[in-house]
């Protein structure tokens, strides 16, 4: 399944002209932060070019979303990325960070807004008609292109932070559960990247008997 414009043009034929797709990356990791972004499409835009190529960042290879990412920025009316770091996410909770970081992001961009389309997440906070959608991020193309600046935020940054703590391999599965991510923690224990009150670190005895894992490694 292709996302495609067909929300966005509804919106824009009713005068609500700045429609931004809001998506996150991280919100399933065990360690790392939140980070969500917006994406302003330009108002009458075809389904050609960059908005042809998007797609739901995990569908993709690391290779193509690093190429789609200077694309989406280039064309989009506006954009904007916010981080919620690992800290806030134990003292606030993953839904809440979650919506700390979409609302960041939505601030953060450069023109005013009419109408947001959300993967997934209600944001009550903020007074503007909002577009909830289960798996918007495949079907919507402003934000399937915010799940891939979101993606590629946070893996870039988890490889940064792999340098402080190499021993980990955040540079490989950015902070997911993967069978090396669990060794690690197995045999070091949690770093200060971690999400203390998330249940392998909650739950102590878990670190040494891991729950079955998840094949995709790449989701968030």
């Amino acid at each position: 399944m292709a996302p495609t414009l067909k929300l966005e043009r509804e919106l824009w034929a009713t005068g609500l002209r700045h429609v931004a797709g809001i998506d996150e990356a991280g919100r399933g990791a065990l360690a790392g932060p939140v980070i969500a972004a917006a994406v302003v499409v330009p108002p009458g835009s075809l389904l050609q070019g960059v908005w042809a190529s998007v797609r739901d960042s995990k569908t993709l290879s690391a290779r193509q979303r690093e190429a789609l990412e200077p694309e989406i920025k280039r064309q989009a009316l506006a954009w904007a990325v916010c981080e919620v770091g690992c800290g806030e996410v134990d003292e606030l909770g993953i839904a809440f960070a979650t919506r700390r970081a979409m609302v960041g992001a939505l601030t953060a961009l450069a023109i005013h807004t009419d109408a947001l389309i959300i993967d997934w997440v209600r944001l009550p906070m903020i007074n503007l008609p909002q577009h909830v959608l289960t798996k918007a991020d495949a079907t919507v193309v402003s934000v399937a292109a915010a799940s891939i600046l979101a993606k590629v935020a946070r893996d870039r940054g988890m490889v940064v932070v792999s340098d402080a703590y190499p021993d980990y391999g955040f540079d490989q599965h950015k902070g997911y559960g993967t069978p090396g991510h669990f060794a690690a923690i197995g045999r070091l224990g949690p770093c200060p990247l971690h999400r203390r009150t998330f249940a392998p670190f909650a739950e102590a005895a878990t670190l040494f008997d891991p729950p079955p894992l998840e094949s995709d490694l790449d989701d968030g």
